[in-house]
Order: structure tokens, then sequence, then C-alpha cells
């Protein structure tokens, strides 16, 4: 899961605990609330702790050589007698 992933569920967990005032039978939707709002709260917690672990590699450079070929006349096509 993603950073917007993480904020979105604490987003919905505010508004169901905090903007909301409907009742189901069955389900407290304040704890439900709580529960998407401490889950988002460790996904973002875990997301910087592993932004924090990656490093950046580098790729090699690579070495170019210049093919130096006998040119006659310093034309290199061939053409130039």
């Amino acid at each position: 899961m993603g950073l917007g992933g993480c904020i979105i569920l604490i987003a919905a967990g505010a508004i169901l605990t905090f903007a909301t005032d409907w009742h189901m039978q069955g389900v407290d939707l304040h704890v439900v609330g709580v529960i998407l709002m401490i889950a988002g709260l460790i996904g973002v917690a875990s997301f910087g702790s592993i932004a924090r672990r990656r490093r950046v590699v580098v790729p090699p450079t690579t070495t170019v050589v210049e093919d130096e070929r006998h040119h006659r006349n310093g034309y290199s096509d061939g053409y130039g007698i």
C-alpha cells in the first residue's frame, strides 16, 4: 500500500469516527474509524522507515573506447585516395 492509500485510510477513519452519527446494529462505526486511522498511521510509519532503508545504486559507467583505424589521407570512408 502506498502513501496515498494510507492517507485515505486515515481520512476515512476520521470521517467515520468524528463526522458521522450513523448507528448500525452490530457495528460500532466509531471503533471501525479508529481501527482505520490506526492502520493508516502504521502504514505511514512503515512507509517512512522503508524509504529510509532504500539506497540509491548508481549504475556503473561504461568505458568508451575509441576505435583507431588507419586512415589514408585523412578520410575514413575509403573513398579519399
